[in-house]
């Protein structure tokens, strides 16, 4: 039952229900990510790469022939065990054009030299392969002390049409009002994490659940804005 019930809570902070409102402090700007991906996840097909994978909480999305997961040579990502492939930072340890499809979600501000990945990417995707990025744009800082970045939609187009890319669709994601209360919780999330672990989630199933609620009905309620938003999605294509 236990174990039941941390599955649950694991699966709300990236696949979101109305369960996520009370459990999930970044509930507006998972889910936003979660449709974006649903959305896009189509576009990529044959041997795919995931850069950065993490925990791979996406991977269930694509129907692809191959997922295979790269991550970043570290303690952390060796001890939980489930990248396929690690680097060092600087090469990826695949032969050129090796993967039909590349996944890059939530990685490029943790990269410090982001035309040397980039070109990387560009090496290992074949001509008229396709490149999924996601990007945070307002947002704090995390993963200290490995966060180096934020991407206007301006500069992220320039930094991939400098490596050949062409823009094949994008989106901003969280563009309206409810971003105002997604930072809020970002911030309560923060100053609360000295607390108990019960006394976390009651604040959590309690004033942050209402923030999110509040967050939803507002973006109904005020117009969008363009100019300010969570995260960015960017399709792109390698020329063939």
């Amino acid at each position: 039952m236990i174990k039941r019930l941390k599955d649950i809570y694991r699966g709300q902070m990236f696949f979101l229900g109305w369960l996520g409102i009370f459990v999930n402090p970044f509930y507006i700007a998972r889910s936003g990510l979660c449709k974006a991906m649903i959305e896009f996840s189509p576009r990529l097909s044959g041997r795919l790469l995931d850069v950065g994978c993490g925990s791979k909480p996406y991977q269930a999305l694509f129907a692809v022939d191959a997922y295979v997961g790269l991550d970043i040579d570290s303690e952390a990502s060796r001890k939980r065990g489930i990248a396929d492939h690690h680097y060092d930072g600087n090469t990826f340890p695949f032969a050129d054009a090796s993967f039909d499809s590349i996944l890059c979600n939530q990685v490029l501000e943790h990269v410090f030299n982001p035309d040397e990945f980039l070109g990387e990417i560009v090496r290992v995707l074949k001509p008229g392969g396709k490149l999924l990025l996601t990007v945070p744009f307002v947002w704090d800082e995390h993963e200290q002390p490995y966060d180096y970045a934020r991407y206007s939609s301006f500069g992220l187009r320039a930094l991939l049409e400098k490596q050949g890319f062409k823009i094949v669709h994008h989106k901003k994601i969280g563009a309206d009002a409810s971003i105002l209360f997604q930072l809020t919780n970002a911030y309560l999330f923060k100053v609360t994490q000295g607390w108990s672990r019960p006394s976390k989630l009651m604040f959590t199933a309690s004033v942050m659940a209402f923030i999110n609620v509040m967050g939803l009905l507002t973006r109904r309620l005020l117009p969008d804005n363009p100019d300010l938003f969570l995260d960015y999605i960017v399709l792109a294509e390698k020329p063939s």
